[in-house]
């Protein structure tokens, strides 16, 4: 998981440039979540592992909504940055660290909601790693409790491999800022170059390396159910507004 912990510490201060208003995002993403989960029955107050919480852009907007979140992550720098913003925004959010293919050994309740966000489940490059974290997130849930997440749609992708993603213009007061990615493809495995380029009081450019494998939806279906999940649903973007694809599970 090195490389994962190296691409996310290093991420951390500047995860929040890839967007045009990271504040506004994390409510945005907040409805949009709330009223997905409320079509499978999850309330307000419900209890929520974010396993995957990076620097808390799902956690904390949940946590403003009145869900009782719990989050955690593999990269120390992405949950200080995270705790250092619930605090900042009044969130009360339970931080630990853990890797998401053994949430046992630090949670071992269950909740009513497990999720994983933001094309967190494809750092795992092998169906070995990719089962175990599948296994370990719903060996969290309660019986009856929902599993959450979201990947790129990597059924669409897979046809024709995109050697680079488009790129996002933000305009600000002082310039602009410009992020994208290149996918560097051999099989389902790419490499990820993420750049971000601030051009605005002056000119910096940071570069960050990580990889992927690219999931596809009837994989990840049958993991689910393979793990004790008895149901199992996708929703997607054109559906929930949320910027992903989401596949959702009870077990």
């Amino acid at each position: 998981m090195n490389i994962i912990q190296n691409f996310y510490d290093s991420l951390a201060v500047r995860y929040d440039r890839l967007f045009q208003d990271w504040d506004e995002e994390v409510k945005d993403q907040a409805r949009i979540l709330d009223r997905l989960f409320g079509e499978f029955g999850l309330e307000r107050g419900a209890r929520v592992l974010d396993c995957a919480c990076g620097i808390g852009t799902q956690a904390i907007g949940l946590a403003g909504l009145g869900y009782q979140v719990t989050a955690s992550d593999i990269s120390e720098k992405e949950l200080a940055e995270a705790g250092k913003r619930a605090a900042e925004r009044g969130a009360s959010i339970r931080f630990a660290h853990a890797d998401f293919r053994a949430l046992s050994g630090t949670f071992p309740g269950a909740f009513d909601l497990v999720m994983a966000m933001d094309n967190a489940l494809p750092h795992m490059l092998t169906r070995e790693d990719l089962e175990a974290a599948v296994r370990s997130m719903t060996g969290r849930a309660r019986p009856g409790g929902l599993l959450a997440v979201s990947i790129r749609d990597y059924d669409r992708l897979l046809e024709d491999r995109p050697p680079y993603s488009p790129p996002y213009i933000h305009k600000t007061e002082a310039g602009q800022r410009v992020s994208f990615q290149t996918w560097d493809w051999e099989g389902d495995i790419y490499r990820l170059t993420q750049y971000i380029i601030e051009d605005e009081k002056a000119l910096q450019v940071s570069r960050f390396e990580c990889a992927y494998r690219a999931v596809r939806r009837q994989e990840l279906t049958e993991l689910l159910r393979e793990s004790g999940c008895r149901e199992v649903w996708w929703k997607f973007p054109e559906e929930t507004g949320f910027y992903q694809p989401v596949v959702i599970a009870r077990k």
